[in-house]
């Protein structure tokens, strides 16, 4: 099909008939079972944003999260007025979280994700009205389960992620998304950082890279392409590499920056929290990464930035934000949705050259330094 440059959108919202509500049915609020993963997260918050507008001032939109997204709901401000966070986000909530989580009386309870257990719990809850999208044989749970449209393998697929996490938030009576996003509230303690991130965030030209992706290899771009990227980049700048990435992939992270002056690159790799990464790159000129949570994370802050797909579907999980650019080129076999490459080539991502991608970059730090203003 040859290489696209998408700027990302989320696209239409399917429509489903709304579900009425009196002030009363909706008792202390809403409570919302969040994705697990952190860029599906981020993908939910337009969502949980029309639901804030939609709620009685009287009423609290409740998150049921991950323990290791506090920051991120920290940063939310606001928006969200309580959270229970999971100590296991893959199994039962302990005792003490159930009794929690059932003091809060919610008169609904939103899924924004597919599991069954998930949906058992919150029922357990006695809450009256459960929504979330039909999947493993759980609709019996619900008051609503919305049929969306299969994921095909080997073709683009429709609609977007949040845009499925938007029609939840519409069914409830939310009005249309209007493609803004939170002004966050995040939390710089200079004083307590690593000399690295004080570097970070104090250096006028930064490059956030995030050369990994927890969901597996095939989502990789090359770090050989990676270390071209950045080697224009210092070039062009005279500014340093931020490298970011999770504790378990700090190794293969330094793959993508071998060969390149060490003074130049700030070796962040398993080394911030979730507050720290998003200063990070809310500050950043550029941030370059694979189709991952900190693409997502990137694209919540307000920063811009690229990102190669190959194994995954731009038009399914492309960052909830225009400032991105997404770099792709269709094969027959992508997006294949695996961990790993069948064939052992990731012929889709190294069909992306790192020229192009170097061509996207230099048309961004060409634009005045005002619009890139987070």
């Amino acid at each position: 099909m040859g290489l696209e440059v998408i700027t990302p959108a989320v696209g239409e919202v399917p429509f489903f008939e709304k579900e009425l509500f009196t002030e009363r049915d909706w008792r202390d609020g809403v409570l919302v079972r969040t994705p697990n993963w952190l860029g599906d997260f981020v993908m939910c918050v337009p969502a949980l944003m029309q639901l804030r507008k939609l709620l009685p001032e009287s009423c609290a939109l409740a998150l049921a999260a991950p323990r290791g997204f506090e920051e991120v709901i920290d940063a939310l401000g606001p928006l969200v007025q309580a959270r229970f966070l999971l100590s296991d986000a893959h199994g039962f909530p302990t005792f003490p979280e159930f009794a929690l989580l059932r003091s809060f009386h919610a008169g609904a309870g939103i899924l924004f994700n597919n599991s069954f257990r998930d949906a058992l719990w919150m029922k357990l809850l006695d809450v009256p009205r459960l929504y979330g999208a039909k999947a493993r044989n759980r609709s019996f749970l619900l008051k609503r389960a919305l049929a969306f449209p299969p994921r095909k393998d080997f073709v683009l697929n429709k609609p977007h992620q949040a845009a499925k996490y938007l029609a939840l938030a519409e069914l409830l009576g939310a009005e249309k998304w209007d493609g803004t996003l939170p002004k966050l509230t995040l939390f710089r303690e200079m004083e307590i950082y690593s000399d690295e991130v004080r570097a970070s965030l104090q250096e006028e030209h930064l490059l956030a890279l995030a050369p990994g992706a927890m969901y597996g290899s095939a989502k990789k771009w090359p770090p050989e392409c990676y270390a071209e990227v950045c080697k224009a980049y210092l070039e062009k700048t005279k500014g340093r590499v931020a490298l970011l990435s999770a504790k378990n992939e700090v190794e293969s992270a330094k793959e993508a920056v071998a060969g390149l002056p060490e003074e130049r690159i700030i070796f962040l790799a398993g080394k911030t929290t979730l507050g720290e990464l998003m200063n990070i790159l809310r500050h950043a000129e550029i941030c370059l990464a694979n189709d991952s949570g900190t693409m997502h994370l990137s694209a919540l802050v307000g920063g811009r930035g690229i990102s190669v797909f190959g194994s995954t579907d731009p038009a399914a999980t492309s960052p909830i934000s225009p400032k991105w650019r997404i770099l792709y080129d269709k094969t027959e076999c992508s997006p294949c949705f695996r961990r790993t490459c069948p064939k052992g080539t990731r012929e889709c991502l190294y069909r992306v050259s790192p020229s192009a991608v170097i061509a996207e970059m230099e048309k961004m730090l060409e634009e005045p330094r005002e619009e890139r203003s987070l």
